[in-house]
């Protein structure tokens, strides 16, 4: 991810004073609403009823159907790259310090269209493979007793985003790299933890200078990782990734930099949400944590139910390359999409009439898009799905009597990237390792 990634939309004038203040907008999808980041489901749900292809306060379409959502995804005629954005109100000051920073386009496959997203892709998967991560799996269970250990080791309520859901996925994508060890994880993490606030359109206006920062040296930490690993190489997949080749070709520096950048960012703090969006969701419907709690078979169900509840990513954007029509709507050249992904995991033309539901028996509960569609499918996909299935289940069986500590757990008040900042809870009784 780059530093030019930052130019987010802004909000039209009508409602620019209301954002400075971080006031309540003046209609539609508002994250300035009293309780909106506590639960955004009830705004998405009038959306979704009243007027499915939204034209927000910021200058952009908002769609919040399933079908809609997974049409756009889908579309060839569409980019990620904000370059082919023509928005109203786009952050020009934001692009200008930018480009006086000296920044670059970012080449990873986040930031990319065909024909570059492709020949990228085909080569991060080469290293990226399905036998690379099944190896994980073992290790990943380590990695969750070991810290479980820790939590049951804690007096009173211990907080699951600090002792689990946070430090497991960095471990294991940090291990999985290979990263050397004058890299310093907890520095690392903290960088990234900054970075991926550029993901936020709302964050990304007010933290930008910080972000910048960050970003900076973040690529400086990763450029000097992947330099001492061409003269080091193991079996990880930082080595896989620089040794990665296809028809001669092979993956420059800067599309190391930004691909392994994007597996810290995306790839940790996707999981973080997923393992505690999908604990909180279960401690709040004790019946379905029973279920779970009894029945192994349930392990794999469960995580894409808890996927498609209270999806970790709730938004993608596209950007129209060409004029297409959503629902009657007619989208512009220029014009820029953001598919609902949290909305449209609730709509009950796709789920049925439990679509708003926890059900962890849901038959179709993988239909949800919280992974995204098409070409930009999320890459670390099943690496997220390993890590659900060998933690949230892994929580219910060590601890039975595992409950809340609090009824008002904190969002981390990020619109897009949706998680908890802590989830306090009481673990109760240890049955130990590996249960």
């Amino acid at each position: 991810m780059s530093e030019t990634d930052l130019a987010m939309p802004q909000p039209s004038s009508s409602d620019a004073e209301a954002v400075a203040a971080g006031q309540p907008l003046s209609s539609g999808l508002d994250p300035f609403a009293p309780g909106f980041y506590d639960d955004p489901y009830a705004q998405y749900r009038h959306l979704r009823e009243t007027e499915p292809v939204h034209h927000s306060p910021f200058g952009l379409w908002f769609l919040s159907r399933w079908a809609d959502c997974h049409h756009v995804l889908r579309l060839p005629g569409t980019s990620v790259d904000e370059r082919n954005s023509i928005l109203e109100g786009r952050n020009e000051a934001l692009e200008q310090a930018a480009r006086d920073r000296g920044a670059r386009r970012s080449k990873s496959i986040l930031g990319t269209d065909p024909p570059d997203h492709t020949r990228i892709r085909k080569l991060v998967s080469k290293a990226f493979t399905p036998r690379t991560i099944s190896r994980l799996e073992g290790r990943v269970a380590e990695v969750a007793d070991d810290r479980l250990d820790a939590a049951a080791a804690q007096d009173g309520p211990v907080d699951l985003i600090a002792t689990l859901a946070f430090p497991l996925p960095f471990q294991v994508i940090h291990e999985m790299l290979g990263m050397p060890d004058t890299v310093e994880a907890d520095h690392l993490r903290s960088l990234s933890q900054t970075v991926t606030q550029v993901l936020d359109p709302v964050l990304a206006m007010t933290n930008t200078e910080e972000i910048f920062v960050a970003s900076e040296e973040l690529g400086k930490v990763i450029d000097e990782a992947v330099r001492w690993k061409r003269d080091h190489p193991g079996d990880d997949l930082l080595t896989a990734l620089i040794e990665a080749e296809d028809d001669g070709t092979t993956l420059s520096d800067e599309e190391l930099r930004d691909n392994v950048t994007l597996l810290y960012l995306a790839g940790h703090e996707t999981t973080v949400n997923l393992i505690g969006n999908g604990l909180l969701a279960l401690l709040r419907h004790p019946d379905q944590a029973a279920l779970l709690r009894d029945d192994p078979s349930l392990d794999a169900g469960a995580v894409e139910e808890l996927l498609r509840f209270d999806s970790p990513v709730q938004f993608s954007r596209r950007i129209a390359l060409e004029p297409f029509e959503v629902a009657g709507v007619e989208v512009a050249v220029g014009e820029l999409v953001m598919t609902g992904l949290g909305a449209a995991n609730r709509d009950p033309e796709k789920f049925g009439p439990t679509a708003e539901q926890l059900d962890i028996t849901r038959p179709d509960a993988n239909h949800h898009i919280s992974f995204g569609s098409g070409v930009h499918h999320c890459l670390g996909a099943a690496l997220a799905r390993l890590e659900g299935r060998q933690t949230i289940p892994r929580v219910l069986r060590r601890f039975p009597e595992v409950a809340l500590a609090t009824d008002t757990p904190e969002w981390n008040g990020r619109m897009v990237l949706r998680g908890l900042a802590n989830l306090p809870v009481d673990l109760g009784r240890d049955t130990g390792r590996g249960v």
